[in-house]
């Protein structure tokens, strides 16, 4: 085999790779002599067909698969006595083969570039240490009874905060429309999760009595057929019925599972440290990413670069289709496609630069991720969809690849940890408000940082919020979330 480097610009190299005719031939031979010892020929025992036969009906189609396996072979060795280490997967384009002639192909391959140790113990950075006030316990504890709250027959009209089971059926020009009817539809008044204008119009109504509730779809409607429109609906409300509140003491513990008030209460307010410490760590990650971007500004690979790039812009397109089709302004205002691309290629270009950073100090640390925990990620994603958790459990088993994108994160946040012991990391404590101010008004100012948040820890929030009523903060956590992320 000869190699000769052709182009060295960068982190790319380029090779010109000559195989000789001899050692294809020599291939070609030992996979015929292979095939020899178990094909059956007739006129042959087994293992005695001569070369010569065996060629003449078996050589076309092994031709390939011998060029095939000496490119592969001879590209990983020219790579590996070069000791490079690929970024993407070379590319290879064949000059020339004819049988019996040398094969000639070039080589091209980016590599991963080098990055200069980090001195972590000189990185000074700031927790954030948010301090919770009993008001927002009290206020945890009064949507947790608002969810619990019941509700109970009423023989009188309907009003503001009462819950009506009604029939209706939409109609648009006299027509009935997909979707514009239910039947036994429990909706309380007030609420606002319908149509503009429907709720209002059955205040005042009883049960067994029938309305025509006149609305028009708002212009950013989510249904595009439908938004702008003008509908009619007629309307028979079944029951009226009154909600009753619930008091905030021990039988509002016990209809969520605790033993009295007092533990309801600790509950709460170990949920909601979790949720803001949560906001703070992403705080201090970015600030972190932040630090280690502006500290290493090595050249990232292109390739890299590329797809990353790709990826963000399929995002962005599909984005701008579905605010488009639901009447929306376009989520990027008004920028042009070139200055939205330059604007993602710097992007692209940090995030790939991030990953190698943070991927080199895992590689030089010997930080790894245990099959138990890519087993863990794995169950808490399919909790993530109800119902169908087998399923999802089924799919990551049989396709290990895609262990990989539950791998990446974990490896990340534990890489993260390595770094923010070795760190000089003072504590700082704040209001928790303060904390959620700081961290929207950094959100508005600039990205976010790194692969911060999961989606499967997001749905956990949710989950978990829900068993007791939320702190309010997994949604304020979503708002400091942008949808373009490092």
């Amino acid at each position: 085999m000869q190699v000769k480097e052709t182009n060295a610009a960068g982190l790319k190299h380029e090779f010109t790779v000559v195989v000789a005719a001899s050692d294809i031939e020599r291939q070609i031979q030992d996979r015929l002599t292979e095939i020899g010892r178990s094909v059956r020929l007739p006129g042959f025992r087994p293992g005695k067909a001569p070369i010569a036969v065996l060629k003449k009906r078996y050589g076309p189609s092994i031709l390939g698969e011998v060029v095939e396996r000496a490119v592969n072979d001879s590209s990983s060795a020219a790579i590996r006595e070069r000791k490079l280490r690929p970024a993407l997967q070379p590319k290879i384009e064949i000059v020339s083969y004819n049988e019996g002639k040398d094969l000639e192909y070039k080589l091209a391959v980016e590599v991963l570039p080098e990055i200069a140790p980090i001195d972590f113990a000189a990185i000074e950075l700031e927790r954030w240490k948010p301090e919770v006030a009993d008001k927002e316990i009290d206020e945890a504890l009064q949507r947790i009874a608002k969810q619990q709250r019941k509700s109970e027959k009423a023989e009188r009209a309907a009003k503001t905060g009462d819950i009506v089971a009604i029939d209706f059926k939409g109609m648009i020009g006299g027509v009935a429309f997909p979707g514009g009817s239910a039947e036994n539809h429990m909706l309380e008044l007030g609420s606002g999760s319908f149509i503009p204008g429907f709720e209002e119009q059955l205040v005042g109504s009883r049960a067994g009595e029938e309305r025509t509730v006149a609305v028009t779809f708002p212009a950013n409607y989510g249904n595009a057929e439908l938004a702008g429109k003008a509908a009619d609906f007629a309307v028979t409300i079944r029951e009226v019925r009154e909600t009753v509140q619930q008091a905030i003491d021990q039988s509002l513990a016990e209809a969520v599972g605790m033993e009295n008030l007092e533990e309801l209460r600790k509950a709460v307010r170990e949920r909601v440290e979790r949720e803001y410490a949560a906001i703070s760590r992403r705080k201090l990650k970015r600030e972190l990413l932040d630090v280690l971007a502006e500290q290493q500004k090595f050249p990232v690979p292109e390739g890299m670069m590329q797809i990353e790039f790709e990826h963000l812009w399929r995002e962005v397109e599909a984005e701008r289709k579905r605010a488009r089709e639901a009447g929306e302004p376009d989520p990027e205002g008004d920028k042009s496609d070139e200055d939205l691309k330059t604007e993602y290629r710097a992007l692209a270009e940090r995030r790939v630069r991030l990953g190698l950073i943070l991927n080199e100090v895992g590689r030089a640390n010997s930080i790894a991720v245990a099959p138990e925990e890519v087993n863990r990620a794995a169950v808490e994603r399919a909790r993530s969809f109800p119902g169908q958790e087998r399923e999802v459990l089924d799919y990551y088993r049989n396709n290990p690849q895609t262990l990989d994108d539950l791998k990446a994160p974990i490896l990340e946040e534990k890489v993260v940890d390595f770094i923010l012991e070795m760190a000089k990391v003072a504590d700082r404590a704040v209001k928790a408000e303060e904390l959620v101010a700081a961290v929207n008004e950094e959100s508005l100012a600039r990205e976010d940082g790194a692969g911060e948040e999961e989606a499967g820890d997001e749905v956990e929030d949710e989950k978990a919020g829900s068993a007791t009523g939320g702190s309010g903060k997994s949604k304020a956590k979503r708002k400091t979330r942008k949808k373009r992320k490092d």
